[in-house]
């Protein structure tokens, strides 16, 4: 065989005490084999359960994912906490596929991945992190992960829910109508779902804080998390408190 020409194999090598399993052409002279995670998600725009986020090497077909779970879209959604746990689950999977030097990782140009791809080139430089539209075999089996999560939720997703993004989005909103309880599994933190009698009632109820009026000390309910840097007041001592409802008062009474 001519020392030349190159060869279809599998090239098993151990360096720098990392085991690599790498497919490619191999010459005789030597070359590089340049491996690449790939990360993508599936069920950031579907109503049901959280995201699921998953790392995919094709020159090992290694293949791992975990879930940003539902709770991160619900009462957490305003404070957009789901990315930096994207970010954290992004590192936990690249971790787990032991990343290789000078490995490449390619992430879907979702804005899922903004925090995330800000980590990684920090934490790996820029060279090496690139953002891409995810298609093929990584993208398909983030796809089916999500799909086997909202099975074992009891729910039978459409088949072509791909193609008909609004009818799928329907048909998961039927079956929570049909048993409410199955409100935990839906992303009740999107404030496009207020139009919706099913999810604004809901919603109403999760804004309602338990705390104590920083005038009275009475126990109260407030339609807001406090977040400590603002006062709290109950309804009475933030009514006496108000500029406006005490001119309008005025007002009103004038006309009485």
């Amino acid at each position: 065989m001519h020392n030349n020409q190159k060869l279809q194999t599998i090239k098993w090598s151990l360096t720098e005490d990392y085991f690599y399993i790498c497919k490619g052409i191999h010459e005789e002279n030597g070359s590089e084999y340049h491996l690449t995670l790939i990360v993508d998600d599936a069920g950031s725009g579907d109503l049901l359960f959280g995201v699921v986020i998953g790392a995919y090497r094709e020159e090992t077909d290694q293949f791992t994912y975990d879930v940003i779970d539902v709770s991160y879209y619900q009462e957490l959604f305003c404070d957009k906490d789901y990315l930096k746990e994207a970010s954290r689950i992004v590192q936990k999977l690249i971790k787990k596929l032991e990343i290789k030097p000078r490995e490449k990782i390619q992430v879907c140009q979702g804005c899922i991945f903004d925090t995330a791809v800000a980590d990684l080139k920090e934490k790996y430089g820029e060279a090496l992190i690139t953002k891409i539209k995810v298609i093929g075999e990584p993208q398909r089996l983030v796809e089916e992960s999500y799909l086997d999560e909202i099975r074992n939720l009891g729910y039978e997703p459409l088949e072509d829910r791909e193609t008909k993004r609004a009818k799928s989005f329907f048909h998961m909103m039927r079956w929570i109508k049909t048993d409410p309880k199955r409100l935990k599994f839906a992303k009740t933190g999107w404030p496009r779902l207020k139009r919706y009698k099913l999810f604004s009632q809901i919603n109403n109820n999760e804004l309602c804080s338990k705390t104590i009026c920083d005038k009275c000390g009475k126990s109260c309910e407030v339609p807001f998390k406090p977040d400590g840097n603002r006062p709290v007041f109950c309804s009475d001592c933030w009514r006496n408190n108000n500029p406006q409802r005490k001119s309008k008062s005025k007002t009103q009474a004038k006309f009485l």
